[in-house]
């Protein structure tokens, strides 16, 4: 299938739909809560390893506003150890199975790994978030396509290991909307349809602060492709190249980031705060609607 064809085959509506939802855009971003089982994340390793803790975290993230919930198994920080399957499986399963019939918003698994996946969507989750695209596993496209699952498909340079040692781009927009246009293709080739998929350009995955900035200014380039976009800025390491500040000290930065990606036109921003940027969200389109 060409690159003309699944653009005609695009919704323009960048509505998304999986698992017997249709999301339509809407005036705010959809807040993804992060919900990491792992000891090593970057900001908040260590946080949520006991079962019962992550299951009441997610809980409360959902009564905080989030409207989803992205379960990780797996650190992706830069120079972070992969971890093999079964013990990435034995991290989130009995999560998402916990929270199965607790939460009433979906689920999603962030995993490059097919298998685990594929034990996610059994388990309960709804939405597939491979870092990836898919370049990791390349089970992962009929994995999904086997599923009524959600795809988020992300843009790295490198892997988690190597992305942060001198990234380089002649051009990093135009690069990163060619790499998600030929995953995109790959998937809907695999049986995805464009519907299902959500398009991420992988903010601190292989790029230098500049990188960063010029990707967040272009939204509206990245929803030409005609899907919804996801941004994962939350606490990163950009904002102590533009404001000094240290990971525990980053919330003021995100919220800032949040606004303008709401006002640019971001359909997803998956996040620690959800709280304070929901009511920062809130505020703001409050003033702007007046």
């Amino acid at each position: 299938m060409n690159a003309h064809l699944l653009r005609a085959l695009m919704t323009q509506s960048h509505s998304w739909s999986f698992a017997n939802r249709c999301w339509q855009p809407q005036s705010l971003p959809r807040l993804m809560g992060i919900l990491n089982v792992t000891p090593d994340s970057f900001s908040d390793g260590g946080s949520w390893c006991d079962v019962s803790r992550a299951v009441d975290h997610a809980l409360a993230l959902e009564a905080d506003g989030a409207d989803l919930i992205d379960v990780g198994g797996e650190s992706t920080r830069p120079g972070a150890e992969p971890v093999d399957e079964s013990e990435e499986l034995r991290r989130v399963i009995p999560v998402i199975d916990r929270l199965r019939g607790q939460l009433q918003i979906p689920i999603s698994v962030d995993t490059m790994k097919s298998r685990v996946a594929a034990e996610a969507l059994i388990a309960g989750a709804q939405i597939v978030n491979d870092v990836s695209a898919g370049m990791f596993d390349a089970n992962m496209a009929h994995v999904c396509a086997n599923s009524d699952c959600g795809v988020i498909l992300m843009h790295m340079q490198g892997t988690p290991q190597t992305m942060q040692q001198e990234p380089h781009y002649d051009d990093v927009v135009a690069e990163v909307l060619q790499f998600l246009e030929e995953r995109m293709q790959a998937f809907v080739a695999s049986g995805v349809s464009c519907e299902r998929i959500v398009l991420d350009p992988g903010i601190g995955f292989g790029k230098t602060a500049a990188h960063n900035l010029s990707l967040l200014k272009a939204i509206p380039q990245l929803r030409a492709t005609g899907r919804p976009v996801l941004i994962g800025h939350s606490r990163k390491r950009f904002l102590k190249h533009l404001l000094g500040r240290d990971v525990e000290e980053r919330q003021a930065g995100t919220i800032g980031v949040s606004i303008a990606l709401a006002e640019s036109g971001a359909d997803l921003l998956r996040v620690h705060d959800v709280r304070a940027i929901r009511d920062a969200l809130q505020a703001w389109v409050s003033l702007r609607d007046r």
